[in-house]
């Protein structure tokens, strides 16, 4: 067997897996941010908001 044998798919280099990372980070902060700002709507309308009519 050859030990250098081609990678399959593409490969990407150092700065587009760079890129990648930063826009995962940014994604995941955006998503975080989205998650605080419906928790903090949910605490400030209360208890109330749980207790509903089936």
């Amino acid at each position: 067997m050859d030990d250098r044998q081609q990678p399959k798919g593409i490969v990407l280099t150092e700065a587009q897996k760079k890129r990648r990372r930063e826009r995962s980070i940014a994604i995941a902060l955006a998503l975080g941010v989205l998650v605080a700002l419906f928790f903090a709507v949910t605490m400030v309308k209360g208890p109330g908001v749980l207790v509903r009519p089936m």
